[in-house]
């Protein structure tokens, strides 16, 4: 009986480790998943302006920290060093007009991005999605070690 402790051990960690018996656990959301938020128009000493700090629901709560895969349109910010934001509206269609608002977009941080990406390429991305509500340089949600899914 005291082998059989340190030999369950051993296999829960070789099994946790093992690609055959890891878990997919990505998250399949879409945006209007990401309106479960609201915001309060704060004063902010630093830029002396007023800001719009993000209150976070439940469902997007429970995303934090999480992979997930979304479908967006890609709006390239500085391509040299790959990063993009994700809209769910496209460019050329006044992405931020009408009802869009900070929850329609997010910030794409890729692992490693293969080839150039256009205004309004319409795309599935997968990564870890973090919820930013401190960074004012930041959008709201940030989407790293992000890949493209084919």
């Amino acid at each position: 009986m005291n082998l059989l402790k340190p030999l369950l051990l051993t296999i829960g960690f070789f099994s946790l480790n093992n690609p055959i018996f890891a878990q997919q656990d990505t998250r399949k959301i879409t945006w209007e998943t990401l309106k479960d938020v609201s915001f309060d128009k704060k004063w902010n000493k630093e830029e002396a302006m007023f800001i719009l700090v993000p209150n976070f629901g439940n469902k997007v709560s429970l995303l934090n920290n999480k992979e997930v895969e979304i479908t967006g349109y890609m709006i390239p910010v500085d391509v040299e060093s790959s990063y993009y934001v994700l809209s769910a509206n496209p460019y050329s269609s006044c992405f931020f007009c009408g009802q869009a608002g900070p929850e329609s977009v997010m910030s794409v941080k890729f692992k490693k991005l293969g080839k150039r990406l256009n205004t309004d390429d319409r795309v599935t991305v997968k990564g870890i999605l973090n919820l930013n509500k401190d960074d004012i340089n930041e959008l709201n949600y940030i989407l790293s070690n992000a890949a493209l899914i084919q």
